[in-house]
C-alpha cells in the first residue's frame, strides 16, 4: 500500500514539477514574433499582437492573450479588419490520458470584424479566401502526382495493422462566451450597409448526450433598418456529432424603418426534431404606414430527415388590424389553415379551413409552383360577401349611389378658389405580366353597389398580362346572368373586351337598389357586347363602345302618365278646359325593345319600341353618359280609348302618330308633346279619307296625286 501511495505521490509531483517548469521557463511572448510571421505568410495580413501572452495554470492550463489586431490590405475604409480585446482558452491535462478533450470556458471579449467590398469588387477577406483556395489546390496536385506515380500512400489515419490511428476522443467544453462582439458589413458596389453591435453569446457546459443552453443578444443595422434581437435554445449532439436535437428555442426580435416598426416578433418552439410533430407558437405587434397590427397563433411543424419536405398543421392566427386606410376599424381576424412545402418541386400546397376578417368569411386550398413567374392554382368560397362594406374608409355614397354633397357655403363665407382636378392616371398593371394564375370563386351571397345577388360562380385566370373572365354565373332579381371578359394589359392604356346575357331579371327593384331610380318596371332580358380601351373613370366613359340589346315585357315607366299627357295638350289646342284629375303618372307597356349602340360617350338607338293596349311607341335619339343628357323623341301612336289609363276619350286622335321629345339631364328630364305634327296628321288623314270617299263616289275621277299635294299645302299654310 506504501509502495502505491509513493508511486501515486510521484506522478503528481512529476505533474506540478512539469507544469511549474513550463509556466516559469517557457515564455509563450517568445511566440509572438512566429505567429505574425505564419499569418504574413499565409494570408499577406500584417498581425499585431499589443497584449501579452499569459499562461493560465487554474483550474486548468491555457492561454490568454490580449488585444491583436488583424489589418487590412491597403485601400480599405477601417485599418482593421479584424481585432479582440481579450481571447482565453483553456483545457485539462490529466484527462487526457484517457483521451479526453475537457476544455475549458472559451472567451473572447471586444471583437470587432469588418467585412468590406469595394467599387472595383475587391474583398478585404479574399486575402484570407485565396490563400486557402491555393493551400487546397496544392493538395489536390500533390494528392494527384502521388496517383499518378502509382505508389499507394498509407493514411495518416491509420496504421500498419489497418487499425484506426486516433481512437474515438470525448470532447467536453465548460463554456462559450462571446461579449461585446461588433460584425460590420459594407459594400461599395449596391450601397448596402449591415452592422452587428453589442453581440453577447453565453454558452454553457458542453458534451455529447447531453442538453446544451446557448443564449444570445444583439443589435444591428440594415442600410436605414435598425432591429435587435435576443434567444435562447438548448440543444444535445449524438457523441459523433452527426445528430442533434433542440429544444426550449425562444426569439424576440424589434424592427425599425422608415415606414415600419415592430415593437414585437416573438417566436417559440417547444422542441425540434426530425419527422417529428413540433409545436410552434408568435407573436406580432407593430405599426406599418399607419396599420396597426397585433396577431399570434400557434401550428404544428414537422421536417423530415432529407430536408425535403416541411409541413406545418393545425396553423392559426388571432388578432387585428387597425387604421385610417381599412374599411373597416378595428378589422379583427381569425384563420385556420394547413400548408405543406415540397423543396424538392417548389410546390406549396395551402388549405385555408377558414378565414374571418370581420363578417367576411372565405374557405379553400391554393397550389404555387415557384419557378420565374410562379404558377397559382387556387379555389375559393365564401357564404356571403358584402362589397359595400369594404367601401374605402371617408367615402360615402347616398342612395342613388353618388357622393353625397357638401353643405352650401354661407353667403358670408369668402368664395374659396375653384379645386384643382387632378389628372387621371391609367392603373399600372405591369404586375399582370408577372402572374400565372388561375381559379374558381363561389359565393353563396354576394352584394355589390347595393346589388344583391345568389349563387356566384366565377372561373378567373392571369397569364402573362392577360387577365380573363372565363366565366361568370349569378341568379339576380328573379333571373341569371352569364358573363366573360378579357383585359389586355400588355399594352398601355390597357383593352378589354366583355359579354353578357341577363335573363328574366326583375327591373325595378335592381335599379330601386342600385340607383334609387323606379322608373321602369318589368321583367328584362339585356346582351351586353362591348369593348374599348383605357381604364380611368373618364377613359372608360369615352373608350367603351358596343352594343346593347334591350328587351322587356309585362312592364310599366313610372313618372310620365303619356295618355294624361295627350290629353291635356290635346285640350289646350282645342281651347277646351283642361282635365284636373290626378292620374296615377305611369304608363304601362306589354314589351319594350330597343338596340343601343355605344361610342365616343354616346349612347345612341334608332328602333326604340314599346307596345301596350293603349299605345304604340317607336323612339330614336342619344344619351351622353359622360354629362348625363339625354335627346330623344318619342313617337307614340294612340290605339285603344284613353279611358283605359283614366280619363275621357280622345277617340278623334286614334291612329295618330304624337312625338314627344325628351330632353335634359338624367335625373331631371323634361317632356313635350309636340302636337303640331299630330294635327296636321289628323287632318291629313281626315281630308285623305273625304277625298278617297268623294273619288269614289264619283267613279275615280279625281287626281289622287294632285290632290294629296293639294292637301298638303292646305295642311301646312293652316299649321304655320
Amino acid at each position: 500500500m506504501k509502495k502505491l501511495l509513493l508511486f501515486i505521490s510521484a506522478i503528481i509531483i512529476l505533474i506540478v514539477i512539469g507544469l511549474t517548469a513550463l509556466v516559469t521557463l517557457v515564455n509563450p511572448n517568445q511566440f509572438k514574433p512566429l505567429i505574425v510571421e505564419q499569418v504574413k505568410k499565409q494570408t499577406g495580413l500584417e498581425l499585431i499582437i499589443q497584449g501579452d501572452i499569459h499562461w493560465q495554470f487554474f483550474p486548468s492550463i491555457g492561454l490568454e492573450m490580449g488585444k491583436t489586431e488583424l489589418k487590412n490590405p491597403k485601400g480599405f475604409s477601417n485599418p482593421d479588419m479584424f481585432k479582440v480585446d481579450n481571447v482565453g482558452v483553456s483545457v485539462s491535462v490529466l484527462p487526457l490520458i484517457d483521451k479526453k478533450l475537457e476544455i475549458g470556458n472559451v472567451t473572447l471579449n471586444g471583437a470587432q470584424v469588418d467585412i468590406e467590398t469595394l467599387k472595383d469588387g475587391r474583398k478585404n477577406i479574399d486575402a484570407l479566401l485565396n490563400k486557402n483556395q491555393a493551400s487546397d489546390a496544392a493538395t489536390t496536385t500533390t494528392e494527384a502526382s502521388k496517383q499518378s506515380s502509382g505508389k499507394t500512400q498509407p493514411s495518416a489515419s491509420t496504421t500498419d495493422e489497418g487499425k484506426t490511428a486516433t481512437e474515438k476522443w470525448t470532447v467536453n467544453l465548460a463554456g462559450v462566451t462571446i461579449a461585446d462582439a461588433n460584425l460590420q458589413i459594407r459594400d461599395q458596389q449596391t450601397g448596402s450597409f449591415t452592422k452587428l453591435s453589442n453581440v453577447d453569446l453565453t454558452l454553457s457546459g458542453f458534451a455529447p448526450e447531453q442538453w446544451t443552453k446557448v443564449s444570445f443578444s444583439a443589435k444591428g443595422q440594415n442600410n436605414q433598418q435598425t432591429f435587435s434581437a435576443q434567444g435562447s435554445a438548448e440543444f444535445k449532439l449524438s457523441q459523433d456529432f452527426s445528430q442533434y436535437s433542440l429544444r426550449d428555442i425562444a426569439l424576440t426580435s424589434t424592427l425599425s424603418a422608415p415606414d415600419l416598426n415592430v415593437e414585437k416578433l416573438q417566436l417559440e418552439l417547444n422542441t425540434f426534431g426530425y419527422d417529428e410533430e413540433n409545436n410552434l407558437s408568435y407573436a406580432l405587434k407593430g405599426e406599418a404606414s399607419g396599420l396597426k397590427f397585433d396577431l399570434n397563433g400557434k401550428g404544428v411543424l414537422s421536417v423530415d430527415y432529407t430536408l425535403s419536405t416541411i409541413a406545418l398543421s393545425g396553423f392559426t392566427l388571432d388578432g387585428q388590424l387597425q387604421g385610417k386606410s381599412l374599411p373597416q376599424s378595428p378589422l379583427k381576424l381569425a384563420m385556420t389553415s394547413a400548408l405543406s412545402f415540397d423543396l424538392t418541386k417548389q410546390h406549396l400546397s395551402l388549405v385555408l379551413q377558414k378565414l374571418t376578417a370581420n363578417a367576411l368569411e372565405l374557405d379553400g386550398k391554393a397550389d404555387v409552383t415557384l419557378a420565374n413567374i410562379p404558377k397559382v392554382r387556387f379555389s375559393l368560397h365564401s357564404p356571403d360577401i358584402n362589397l359595400d362594406e369594404w367601401m374605402p374608409a371617408g367615402t360615402t355614397q347616398n342612395q342613388a349611389g353618388k357622393p353625397a354633397q357638401s353643405n352650401a357655403k354661407s353667403p358670408s363665407s369668402p368664395q374659396s378658389p375653384p379645386a384643382t382636378v387632378s389628372k387621371e392616371v391609367e392603373p399600372d398593371l405591369s404586375a399582370l405580366k408577372t402572374l400565372d394564375v388561375s381559379g374558381t370563386i363561389s359565393i353563396d351571397k354576394f352584394q355589390m353597389q347595393n346589388a344583391k345577388m345568389q349563387n356566384v360562380k366565377a372561373n378567373i385566370s392571369v397569364n402573362r398580362g392577360i387577365a380573363k373572365l372565363n366565366s361568370f354565373t349569378s341568379n339576380l332579381y328573379g333571373g341569371s346572368i352569364k358573363a366573360n371578359g378579357q383585359l389586355n394589359a400588355k399594352s398601355s392604356p390597357a383593352s378589354y373586351q366583355v359579354k353578357a346575357k341577363v335573363a328574366g331579371v326583375k327591373v325595378q327593384p335592381l335599379l330601386k337598389d342600385v340607383l334609387n331610380n323606379d322608373k321602369i318596371e318589368g321583367v328584362g332580358n339585356i346582351n351586353l357586347d362591348l369593348h374599348g380601351k383605357g381604364l380611368t373613370p373618364t377613359g372608360i366613359k369615352k373608350g367603351v363602345a358596343g352594343t346593347v340589346d334591350i328587351s322587356f315585357k309585362d312592364g310599366a315607366v313610372n313618372g310620365i302618365n303619356v295618355a294624361q299627357l295627350i290629353r291635356t295638350s290635346y285640350a289646350k289646342i282645342k281651347g277646351e278646359p283642361v282635365e284636373q284629375s290626378e292620374g296615377v303618372q305611369k304608363t304601362d307597356f306589354s314589351s319594350m325593345q330597343a338596340t343601343i349602340k355605344l361610342a365616343n360617350g354616346v349612347a345612341s338607338t334608332n328602333n326604340l319600341s314599346a307596345k301596350s293596349p293603349l299605345l304604340r311607341v317607336h323612339g330614336e335619339g342619344s344619351a351622353n353618359y359622360v354629362n348625363e343628357t339625354a335627346d330623344v323623341l318619342i313617337r307614340t301612336s294612340i290605339v285603344g280609348s284613353l279611358k283605359g289609363q283614366g280619363g275621357q276619350s280622345i277617340d278623334e286622335l286614334k291612329d295618330v302618330t304624337i312625338p314627344v321629345k325628351i330632353t335634359g339631364s338624367w335625373s331631371s328630364p323634361k317632356y313635350k308633346v309636340v302636337l303640331d305634327n299630330a294635327l296636321k296628321q289628323k287632318a291629313k288623314t281626315e281630308l285623305e279619307k273625304g277625298i278617297d270617299k268623294l273619288n269614289k263616289k264619283l267613279g275615280d275621277k279625281i287626281n289622287n296625286e294632285k290632290t294629296k299635294q293639294a292637301v298638303d299645302k292646305l295642311i301646312n299654310n293652316l299649321f304655320k
